[in-house]
């Protein structure tokens, strides 16, 4: 369960607006990443209660990651652990995903030793004990409103009769530009039209892939670290440099090059092969 707003509880618990602690709170921020098969989630916390780290460190409390989406998840996490890999056949995430941090009690909690609450629950702390499974403090939430970066984005068609070829992939100043020599090879009025165009997308991911991995700024001998590259200044290098890191890829060169887009292109053959199909199935 997240809460999103302030509840009341017979005993302290640490949250960023609650004053039952005499100062902190429990803040949460969390960078999630995506590719073809998982998504990551990498996790920042600071629980701000010396007397809730002993318990954490003792593993008499426990910490939850709870992910409310299209699917509600929750999963345990060590206090040193930063990040966790979910495939995506075990969570699916819509348009709006709510993430929050817990801590609950493992075993009945006596807040004797705790020298952190408020002078309020201070006077009488002796007497309070919490029972096993109860919560001892929850964190902000963060929310994720749509996906990350899709590699869409990266794309403009455009129509140029002129084209002594049917189609022509050209790398813009900003984008990867298709040129059909016209509007029949777009697949305009069919449906699924746009997926129908995914070998295009494929075409276009692989000419810029293959200028980055041989870009001598970034890497030595077609051969690129991500972590070891900053952000590019060619507006076109740096939003396949933001695609990749977001969808997870560390490494680059000309021989990984279709790996490479399967983890950042959404299944694009995947879904053209589903959509012809579909179309010879309906005897179109």
């Amino acid at each position: 369960m997240i809460y999103k707003k302030d509840a009341n509880f017979p005993y302290p618990v640490l949250t960023n607006t609650s004053n039952s602690y005499e100062s902190g709170g429990f803040t949460l921020s969390v960078d999630l990443k995506e590719n073809t098969d998982n998504y990551r989630f990498d996790i920042e916390y600071e629980v701000e209660s010396e007397f809730l780290q002993r318990l954490l460190a003792r593993k008499q409390a426990q910490l939850f990651l709870i992910i409310q989406s299209k699917d509600n998840k929750f999963f345990k996490l060590q206090p040193d652990e930063r990040a966790i890999e979910i495939a995506k056949s075990r969570l699916s995430i819509n348009t709006r995903t709510s993430i929050q941090m817990s801590i609950q009690a493992t075993t009945d909690i006596s807040f004797r030793d705790n020298e952190d609450i408020n002078d309020f629950y201070r006077e009488f702390k002796d007497d309070i004990v919490v029972p096993k499974h109860a919560l001892l403090g929850f964190s902000n939430t963060v929310i994720f409103e749509g996906s990350s970066t899709k590699p869409f984005d990266l794309f403009e068609r455009k129509i140029d009769a002129t084209l002594k070829s049917d189609i022509k992939v050209e790398l813009g100043s900003e984008t990867i530009v298709i040129h059909y020599k016209n509007e029949d090879l777009q697949f305009a009025g069919m449906p699924m039209s746009g997926t129908l165009n995914n070998p295009y997308i494929y075409m276009g991911l692989q000419k810029a892939l293959h200028r980055f991995a041989t870009n001598p700024d970034y890497g030595d001998d077609g051969h690129v670290y991500l972590d070891d590259v900053e952000l590019p200044t060619d507006q076109l290098d740096a939003k396949l440099y933001r695609l990749m890191k977001a969808k997870m890829v560390y490494e680059l060169d000309v021989d990984s090059l279709d790996e490479v887009i399967y983890k950042i292109s959404d299944r694009v053959i995947e879904k053209y092969a589903t959509a012809v199909k579909g179309l010879e199935a309906s005897g179109d």
